[in-house]
């Protein structure tokens, strides 16, 4: 069984530029050391990130339907979007509208406007808009969150914490050897360094905790299965307890 435990980490701050080569260079880098899977030797896992700069900070998406807490009879919900100050549906982007319900793997659209039938339930819709690399766009107004009804089921819980949404991985996704992987989350109604929360990323045995909403890279994972966690805690430690405060995925590198 793997230890919960990091064996060593280190902390390095790097000057951020293009070098000529064209590579970008890394922000910060954090080097976790744990047991690999089915293995007794430690292998060292990099967590980093990049100075990101958003092309459309004035992106904005608006939901016009559904409502908030709205009910609905049947099973059929309709959905609805206005997209300002981005260029939805051109330059082939592909999908640039992506939308979670109920923290499952993020689903792409390339029209604002569209129908999906669903379970009687209570589900939260969180839609944003994506950059060229599939990242999700953070600003203010490039994302919008909606709790919703199907057929007369109850609401969530009222909780004022804030809760998380994760775009990248997806469930299941593969990578071969060497491939970098991104965890690319969203933290909505509440903000990581003023209310003194952080985000815990978990896999297998290596760990990492942050307190920006920057994606975080990782690269040299041994070969093998990983199940990924991602969690808010607050600055004692602890998981936060209500609705969609972690995501988890399974991912594999070959």
């Amino acid at each position: 069984m793997l230890r919960n435990a990091i064996g060593m980490l280190a902390f390095v701050m790097v000057a951020t530029f293009v070098g000529c080569d064209g590579k970008r260079e890394r922000k910060s880098e954090n080097l976790v050391t744990a047991p690999a899977e089915g293995d007794t030797d430690e292998h060292s896992v990099h967590f980093y990130t990049y100075t990101e700069h958003s092309d459309y900070p004035d992106a904005i998406l608006e939901m016009y339907s559904p409502l908030g807490n709205q009910n609905f009879s049947s099973n059929k919900v309709p959905f609805e979007f206005n997209v300002k100050n981005y260029p939805f549906g051109e330059k082939g982007m592909g999908f640039q509208l992506k939308m979670v319900l109920n923290g499952n793997d993020p689903i792409g659209y390339n029209m604002p406007i569209f129908q999906k039938e669903l379970n009687q339930g209570t589900y939260r819709a969180v839609a944003y808009l994506v950059d060229e690399e599939g990242l999700a766009l953070k600003e203010f107004g490039n994302y919008v969150d909606r709790d919703f009804r199907v057929m007369d089921s109850q609401p969530f819980p009222e909780n004022d914490e804030p809760f998380l949404i994760l775009n990248l991985p997806l469930n299941e996704q593969e990578y071969g050897t060497g491939d970098e992987v991104i965890v690319d989350f969203m933290v909505l109604d509440g903000e990581l360094k003023n209310d003194g929360y952080m985000v815990r990323i978990k896999l297998n045995g290596y760990e990492f905790t942050t307190d920006e909403i920057e994606p975080i890279r990782v690269d040299q994972l041994p070969a093998g299965e990983y199940k990924l966690e991602v969690s808010l805690i607050k600055a004692d430690g602890s998981e936060l307890e209500g609705v969609f405060t972690s995501s988890q995925k399974r991912i594999k590198v070959n």
